[in-house]
């Protein structure tokens, strides 16, 4: 089957299997490996990218799902001002990343809770990445750079 969707702003077309699933339609159709394949289960989040601006987890859809849809990958994720996104900037500043597998999901996750609440509770962000697993840092730095990227004031 056919399918073409719209990834990071540019159309991407490609012949698949009926049973591919968006997170390999993304990484080898597209060619952007910033989405991780991690557990194959929906349980640790590596995969989340934007899909229509809300966050999923891309190994619980398939491709022909996403037929015609909106997909946002770290790649693709901008500031306002088409520079870096201040979620990429703040992982960064809040040393909120080891080994990096899991950052890609994690920004996206918490890209996707920040649209829906902008200034959010040190216990929402927690709750609102809960479907996110990071076996490196104890998410304590994660946290520091939602709210970092949030605008409010991070507490050591």
């Amino acid at each position: 089957m056919r399918v073409t969707i719209e990834i990071n702003g540019r159309t991407v077309s490609g012949e698949i299997e009926d049973r591919t699933l968006l997170v390999h339609f993304v990484r080898e159709q597209a060619g952007l490996t910033a989405t991780n394949v991690g557990c194959d289960t929906t349980s640790c989040g590596a995969c989340t990218v934007l899909l229509d601006g809300e966050s999923v987890k891309s190994c619980t859809v398939l491709a022909a799902q996403a037929e015609g849809q909106r997909v946002t990958t770290l790649e693709g994720l901008a500031g306002n001002d088409g520079g870096e996104h201040p979620l990429r900037r703040a992982f960064r500043a809040q040393h909120g990343l080891q080994c990096g597998f899991c950052t890609p999901g994690m920004i996206m996750a918490a890209a996707s809770l920040l649209e829906r609440d902008p200034a959010p509770s040190r216990e929402r962000v927690r709750e609102g990445l809960e479907g996110n697993l990071c076996r490196c840092t104890g998410y304590h730095n994660i946290v520091n750079a939602v709210i970092d990227a949030s605008g409010q004031e991070v507490q050591q």
